[in-house]
């Protein structure tokens, strides 16, 4: 193995936050203002929040699947002592797009702000900051069977796939959203121009039983896009014709990435959402069968090794290619 020309392979490897950032903004379910600053991590220390209100020697929760402690119209994670952080899935699938591996999040309260409801924010903040690539290996585990999980029309998977893939399926009786289907590997750049802009959404007619659950609190057009009588009701309209799905897939990469490591494998759903994914990580991590640990050196000699009796030397240098540069589709 040439290991000068491995190097120049930055996927390989580790990476956390050139510089801090900060940013300002109403919880989406609590509506406190929240005051959240994002620091470097050290290596393989992955992405940890700390809450700032609360004692000092309770304040961490690392954001792992074990963690998980409510998945009600968004993802929420909380610690032994019970000090909980809701609503991370878009700041956690910026990082994961964006390649952060090691990050320590700093929040005044319990909730991570909502921003513009989507995960550009975080994604220009990231690229604001800036990355360093860090002396440890990126950590990555290789889906080797698949995992699905079933609730009555919805439905869940990971399937063994060279490639870091993600298709979703939705279907909603609201007009304006319809059957939608998306299919596109997880990529930064893919991420940023075609998935991170999509913004959370919600139905006019229950955000009176939302409010009364205490959810929703902080909810604005400024934040949400809003359905009422099968219409959009934000007057700038929608961002893509298929926001909703494509809202749908940051929210899925949001709640992968608590598995604390890339997952090389396909995953595809249809009408799923917190919970349902949830589910799947949980039967996933479960099955010590269904995946092996490893690193992103280890995944790409495992699916070379399983291509190359199949594949001439040419036809190996052209599925390489496409692997680090395959193509975004919507349907």
């Amino acid at each position: 193995m040439n290991r000068n020309k491995d190097a120049i392979n930055t996927s390989y490897y580790q990476h956390t936050l050139k510089d801090s950032f900060t940013c300002v903004g109403p919880g989406l379910h609590t509506g406190l203002k929240i005051l959240m600053r994002v620091f470097p991590g050290e290596a393989n220390t992955g992405i940890v929040f700390c809450r700032r209100d609360v004692d000092y020697s309770c304040a961490e929760i690392q954001a792992n699947w074990h963690n998980v402690s409510d998945t009600r119209l968004s993802t929420s994670i909380a610690n032994s002592r019970g000090v909980r952080v809701s609503t991370i899935e878009h700041i956690m699938a910026a990082l994961y797009a964006c390649d952060i591996d090691n990050v320590r999040i700093l929040v005044d309260g319990p909730e991570v702000p909502i921003m513009d409801g989507s995960a550009a924010p975080f994604v220009q903040l990231i690229k604001n900051a800036g990355r360093v690539q860090q002396d440890a290996e990126r950590k990555a585990i290789i889906i080797k069977q698949a995992v699905s999980v079933l609730h009555e029309n919805k439905f869940a998977s990971f399937q063994p796939s060279p490639i870091q893939w993600m298709e979703l399926e939705i279907d909603f009786e609201a007009s304006p959203i319809g059957k939608q289907k998306i299919s596109a590997p997880i990529q930064d750049k893919i991420f940023e121009d075609e998935l991170a802009a999509a913004r959370t959404f919600g139905f006019q007619e229950q955000i009176k039983t939302l409010h009364k659950l205490g959810l929703a609190q902080g909810g604005s057009l400024q934040n949400a896009v809003l359905i009422e009588n099968n219409e959009v009701v934000n007057e700038e309209g929608l961002r893509f014709k298929d926001e909703f799905v494509r809202h749908k897939m940051v929210d899925s990469i949001g709640d992968i990435a608590l598995i604390g490591a890339r997952v090389i494998g396909r995953h595809h759903s249809i009408c799923s959402g917190h919970q349902l994914n949830h589910a799947l990580i949980q039967k996933l991590m479960t099955n010590e069968h269904a995946w092996v640990y490893s690193t992103m050196r280890g995944a790409h000699e495992y699916w070379s090794e399983i291509a190359r009796p199949h594949y001439s030397d040419k036809e190996m240098g052209e599925n390489q290619e496409f692997m680090s540069n395959p193509g975004f589709y919507i349907h």
